[in-house]
């Protein structure tokens, strides 16, 4: 296992940020496992690195966030009547409507600070994808959302960033 650590380290440079950019873009992950991946690979070595897998993961993480509020409840909403994915579709309005309610219930006027941290806290089921699906069910404005969206992510950013450099020193202090 050491070795396939080892071997990402000497992937070039590039490469090594394009698979960082590539995994904080997918669902569920997002810079939440980039920036762990990005420490195993070797991109927190210098101040200089740090910065750039810092900056690669947010930006990496935000690509997607305007699409989502566009295009989810569309393509949800469009498939809810299909045979097939129709089940799903309807399971996931469900669910994105009644959770936006009981959040905008809780967080009244505060609904974007309430966005911001539901995306920034680095739990399962939290994110920007997650929380800009359901901005949009709630009808949220879109620029307030890719407002509290780019906080989130910023916020996530800070603490994976930190927890991972904190795992990566322990770490190394761990294996001499």
């Amino acid at each position: 296992m050491s070795s396939f650590f080892s071997s990402l380290k000497d992937l070039p440079i590039g490469v090594r940020y394009l698979t960082e950019f590539i995994v904080s873009m997918i669902p569920l992950i997002e810079l939440r496992g980039a920036i762990p991946i990005a420490a195993v690979m070797g991109l927190t070595d210098t101040v200089q690195h740090t910065v750039m897998t810092f900056v690669v993961a947010i930006l990496g993480n935000m690509v997607p966030v305007p699409f989502i509020y566009l295009f989810a409840r569309k393509v949800l909403e469009w498939g809810k009547d299909k045979p097939i994915i129709g089940g799903f579709f309807r399971f996931c309005l469900e669910k994105g409507e009644k959770g936006g309610q009981k959040l905008q219930a809780k967080a009244g006027r505060g609904l974007f600070v309430a966005l911001a941290l539901f995306v920034g806290i680095p739990l399962p089921g939290t994110g920007a994808w997650t929380g800009t699906l359901a901005a949009s069910i709630l009808d949220m404005k879109f620029k307030e959302t890719v407002v509290a969206a780019m906080v989130g992510v910023l916020l996530a950013g800070i603490i994976m960033l930190t927890l991972s450099l904190a795992g990566v020193s322990a770490f190394g202090v761990v294996t001499g």
